[in-house]
C-alpha cells in the first residue's frame, strides 16, 4: 500500500511540542490512520519529496515561515504541488500549507489586512458548499481553530471557495476533484490552540486582542476535524 504523506513545511514551537508532539503527531490522529501508513517528508529542511505516483496522497502542514518570503525549498515545494494536481493526487493543504497551494497554482497570497487571525473561530459556508462533497461532513456554520497573519487574498483561477470566517473569506479551497485546503487547523486539538494563545500571549496584548476573551472561547472543533477523516472524500480511491 502506497503511504498517506506529510508534507513538514515547519514544526510547533518547541515548549508546545515537548508537551503535545508535533505536527505530523496531530495529523496522524486526526487521520486515524497506523503510523507505519504515514511517510514524513521534512521540505523546510530540504528533504526531497517523492514523485506524486508514489503516493496514496498528502497533507501540507502549516509553519511559520510566510510564503511570501518565497524561500528555495518553499519554491520547490509548490512545484511538487502542480506535479500532484496534474497527477490527480488526493491533496489536502492546512494553513501554510493552503496558502502554498494557492500559491502554488497561481493565488495570491499576502498578508491578512487587520492583523492576525487567532483562536477559536466561527466558519460559514458558502453557497459554493451546496454541491461539494465536503459539505456532507459541514453543518451550514461550525467552529474551527485558526492562527496565522498571511492569507490566501486572491484564489487561484477556477478554484471554488467553500468557506468563510469573519476575517478570512478564504478559509476553505476546492481546487479540484481530489484537492482542496483549509486556512483553518483542523489538526488542532483544544489544548494546542490554547497553547499557541498562552505562547503569543505579549504579543498578542500588543495587538490589542483580548487574551482572557480569546483562551475563554477555546474549545472542540469535531466538525472541522472531520475534513482529515482518511475515509473522507478527500481520500476516496487514494489506496494501493
Amino acid at each position: 500500500m502506497k503511504p498517506l504523506l506529510i508534507v513538514q513545511t515547519g514544526s510547533a514551537p518547541d515548549s508546545i511540542r515537548a508537551r503535545l508532539g508535533d505536527f505530523p503527531h496531530w495529523f496522524r490522529l486526526a487521520l486515524g490512520v497506523h503510523p507505519q501508513r504515514l511517510r514524513v517528508v521534512r521540505v523546510d529542511r530540504d528533504e526531497a519529496l517523492p514523485p506524486p505516483r508514489m503516493c496514496a496522497g498528502a497533507v501540507i502542514t502549516g509553519s511559520a515561515a510566510m510564503v511570501t518570503e518565497r524561500a528555495p525549498w518553499s519554491e520547490r515545494t509548490a512545484g511538487w504541488i502542480r506535479d500532484a494536481m496534474d497527477a490527480a493526487l488526493p491533496l489536502v493543504g492546512v494553513c501554510y500549507g493552503h496558502q502554498l497551494m494557492a500559491h502554488a497554482l497561481g493565488g495570491r497570497v499576502d498578508w491578512l489586512p487587520g492583523g492576525r487571525e487567532i483562536g477559536t473561530q466561527r466558519v460559514e459556508l458558502l453557497a459554493a458548499a451546496k454541491t461539494d462533497p465536503l459539505s456532507r461532513a459541514l453543518p451550514p456554520a461550525f467552529r474551527a481553530h485558526t492562527t496565522h497573519e498571511q492569507s490566501v487574498l486572491e484564489p487561484p483561477a477556477g478554484a471554488r471557495v467553500l468557506a468563510r470566517s469573519e476575517r478570512d473569506p478564504h478559509q476553505i479551497l476546492r481546487y479540484g476533484e481530489r484537492a482542496f485546503s483549509t486556512q483553518f487547523h483542523p489538526e488542532f486539538s483544544t489544548a494546542a490552540m490554547a497553547a499557541y494563545i498562552r505562547r503569543r500571549a505579549a504579543k498578542l496584548r500588543e495587538e490589542g486582542l483580548d487574551v482572557p476573551r480569546l483562551l475563554h472561547e477555546v474549545g472542540p472543533t469535531p466538525h472541522a476535524r472531520r475534513l482529515l477523516d482518511a475515509g473522507g472524500p478527500a481520500w476516496a480511491g487514494a489506496g494501493g
